[in-house]
């Protein structure tokens, strides 16, 4: 009798496909700033693939043990084991950026500092920029266990926050705010010597103005967190009814979907985090440790000061002559077939066959 080939689960495969993204990111030959935007794409894909193939996933484990039978595989281990991938995957991102970009842009004159590192002016400015382009988009929520459950919004960053005040020493409070990253740029560029580039991300600005937020209440600590949710379309029958109509109300219940990941500083302590999973009805394997900023794909829009040495070169798309000088695009198709690589040739030739279809009495819809 043969023995069942052993294979990999196709989720578990595609996580080893984004790890050789992140190996881009450890690549010494690479330039430094290509290397910053490879973070950015090993966390965009990650959002996206919890969203949409991990949710899937949990749906499944909620589906219970027919499923398994079904589908020849237990959801809740191949669950397990990408868990336990992203996470080792996850403390390489941290050790990458901490051990290796972070002191590698510093060789290069940027450097992306800490509250405890600012100089006075520094300090200043940032405290200004707090007040003047922050403090207007925080709402602070105080958390209570059964009473306040407020929802938090898909990918958006938040601040947990542990403190106390001196009428209730021993009592810890709870409350978390919403990082207006949506308002404002991740990384802010501070004054600083001519020949230097200095950069702060905000979570950092807000960190050190805690006090401006929460007046009477001492901080013990701060830890970002964010939460994903499920953005799978479930739609049972594809072949009754409106599928478009069906495909509409799916996509209106992307951003309020269940939760399928929150992530949380793994600095955070036991008791707050285990407040926030009850808080938010959050069962274990919904949670994910990470490092101390969340949303790196934000690193897409990280500064690059002129600095093109840092940089891949730019190398210019290839002109494909036969449709771009031809007199008449549609004749040069009737004549022969072309077939055109992108990004290596040029977009103009496709544009040039939109607005030449839009003068051409004979076309009646551009789809």
């Amino acid at each position: 009798m043969k023995q069942p080939l052993p294979y990999i689960d196709r989720d578990i495969s595609w996580l080893s496909f984004n790890y050789r993204v992140l190996q881009e990111a450890k690549d010494k030959n690479v330039p430094l700033l290509e290397r910053v935007k490879f973070m950015a794409i090993y966390s965009s894909n990650l959002d996206e693939y919890f969203r949409v193939r991990v949710a899937n996933h949990k749906h499944l484990v909620r589906l219970g043990k027919k499923t398994k039978k079904k589908l020849g595989l237990d959801p809740k281990h191949v669950l397990s084991q990408i868990l336990q991938i992203v996470n080792e995957q996850q403390i390489e991102f941290s050790r990458i950026f901490e051990e290796e970009i972070t002191p590698g842009l510093a060789k290069e004159g940027i450097r992306i500092l800490k509250q405890d590192q600012l100089s006075d002016i520094q300090r200043e400015f940032c405290s200004n920029f707090f007040d003047d382009k922050l403090l207007p988009y925080i709402q602070p929520m105080l958390l209570k266990e059964d009473k306040i459950k407020p929802f938090l919004l898909n990918g958006a960053l938040y601040m947990a926050l542990s403190m106390n005040n001196s009428e209730e020493p021993d009592k810890n409070y709870f409350a978390i705010i919403k990082i207006p990253s949506e308002h404002q740029a991740r990384f802010l560029e501070l004054p600083g010597k001519k020949d230097q580039h200095d950069v702060i991300i905000i979570d950092d600005i807000i960190r050190d103005n805690l006090h401006k937020i929460f007046p009477g209440f001492e901080i013990q600590g701060s830890y970002s967190i964010k939460l994903t949710r499920d953005a799978e379309l479930y739609i049972d029958d594809e072949f009754s009814g409106n599928l478009i109509q069906k495909i509409r109300k799916s996509l209106e219940k992307r951003s309020v979907g269940p939760a399928s990941r929150l992530i949380y500083d793994r600095k955070i302590p036991e008791e707050l985090l285990t407040y926030l999973q009850k808080v938010f009805e959050l069962k274990q394997l919904d949670l994910a440790a990470e490092g101390s900023y969340h949303n790196n794909s934000d690193f897409f829009s990280f500064p690059d000061f002129g600095m093109n040495h840092l940089k891949d070169i730019a190398m210019d798309p290839i002109k494909y002559a036969p449709l771009e000088k031809s007199k008449d695009i549609f004749e040069a198709i009737t004549k022969e077939d072309h077939l055109i690589y992108f990004p290596f040739h040029s977009y103009e030739s496709v544009i040039r066959f939109f607005e030449e279809a839009s003068k051409d009495p004979q076309v009646t819809h551009i789809k």
